[in-house]
């Protein structure tokens, strides 16, 4: 059985056109008005694919497929989201949504009759741009943060999560958590350069590395840039570069990877020494010891720093998520269905946060990789071709037809 491979390429593009402004720039951050036109796109995909359209409170939109005689076993859930990034791509995300939609419709068209329903989850607000934390809709799904405090939830642009759902239509009737899935499996762009540069079809991916972020102040004093010798200045500048350097000479003792990826300094002036530095760190690994063990390295010499630049720094948690393993089951499922199809399949640690790291705290969890070319991702250039798309699209298939009973 293959899927519909013409279908699900029409609904990529066309979905990846919705949210491209004047600019250029292609931009769906949750619940604004260009989210809304991509949701609608969705359900209305959904609907065509013969499922039920269901929205929970957080705005999860659900496309269920169950029949008189599944309806009372518990369902199979597949997903991702259609959030975007700022500038972004055209497959992070959506090709998890359009190959689920894509399944249902292609076992209906051949009279499948599973013995599970199956149900296809676009969670809110994945990239965490517009409101904090990112995979909020899958978090709070999972039970792992109030539905009202997400709601709450105050944007980078100074609106309400809650208001802004009602505002487009996705304020949604029943409560997150509300169908408790047996499986989870999520298809999605690999975002790194691995499987494209080793020449791999398939990714079996069978962890998710642990994410700690938190933002780092340093405060020194403001003085002449000509005047002020450099053994008497107190610069937090330059303790805040120190810290980039040590970071990297850190994880590459550890294993992980560590990016300062913003950066503010005060008074910002070419000719005054900055008094303030102010910017994060985000921390990754696949085990969760070394990750730990960086962030108490880290915070030992912050201390030292301190000390030796005379500044004072401090430190603020934004997130921590901890290593998450997927089940080894669905993995060698993966591996099967690949080597069935005489794809090349190797087992793979997801590097970015994902919708399934947040469903694995309530099912059995997996997913799916496929190639990011030159490994570009929350970029325009992000690409997977065609037959790479539909190749998972395929191994997709496989595994849930199994795991289904289909």
């Amino acid at each position: 059985m293959e899927i519909n491979g013409k279908r699900l390429m029409e609904h990529i593009n066309t979905l990846g056109k919705i949210g491209i402004g004047e600019d250029g720039r292609r931009i769906r951050l949750a619940a604004s008005d260009t989210n809304r036109q991509g949701r609608d796109q969705v359900a209305a995909w959904m609907k065509e694919a013969g499922l039920q359209v269901v929205v929970d409170r957080i705005g999860n939109i659900f496309g269920i497929w169950e029949t008189p005689e599944n309806k009372d076993r518990a369902p199979m859930m597949v997903g991702s989201h259609i959030d975007t990034v700022i500038n972004a791509g055209q497959y992070d995300g959506c090709l998890g949504v359009l190959a689920g939609i894509e399944l249902c419709q292609t076992l209906q068209e051949q009279g499948a009759r599973p013995k599970h329903p199956l149900v296809v989850g676009v969670f809110t607000n994945e990239e965490g741009v517009r409101y904090s934390p990112d995979m909020m809709g899958s978090l709070v799904y999972a039970g792992g943060l109030s539905c009202e405090e997400a709601l709450a939830s105050v944007g980078t642009d100074g609106t309400i999560l809650g208001e802004e759902l009602k505002r487009i239509g996705y304020e949604g009737t029943v409560d997150p958590g509300f169908l408790k899935p047996f499986a989870f499996l999520e298809l999605h762009i690999e975002q790194g350069p691995i499987m494209d540069v080793e020449g791999y079809d398939i990714g079996a991916v069978e962890n998710l590395q642990g994410i700690h972020w938190q933002q780092v102040t340093i405060k020194g004093a403001a003085n002449h840039a000509g005047t002020t010798p450099t053994r008497l200045r107190h610069d937090a500048g330059l303790a805040a570069a120190k810290v980039n350097v040590f970071c990297r000479q850190m994880v590459e003792k550890s294993g992980g990877v560590c990016t300062i990826g913003t950066m503010a300094y005060q008074p910002n002036a070419v000719n005054v020494i900055p008094s303030e530095a102010k910017f994060t760190i985000d921390l990754r690994n696949p085990d969760k010891a070394r990750l730990d063990g960086d962030e108490e390295i880290l915070a030992a010499y912050l201390e030292q720093l301190a000390q030796e630049e005379g500044v004072e720094i401090t430190a603020k948690r934004m997130t921590c998520f901890d290593p998450v393993p997927f089940d080894e089951g669905i993995c060698q499922k993966v591996e099967k269905a690949a080597a069935a199809r005489n794809l090349k399949c190797r087992r793979m640690v997801s590097g970015a946060g994902q919708d399934a790291q947040m469903m694995a705290r309530i099912c059995p969890t997996a997913m799916i990789f496929v190639p990011s070319v030159k490994g570009i991702s929350h970029n325009p250039a992000e690409y997977t071709p065609d037959q790479a798309c539909i190749n998972g699209a395929n191994v997709f298939l496989d595994v849930v037809r199994e795991m289904i009973g289909a």
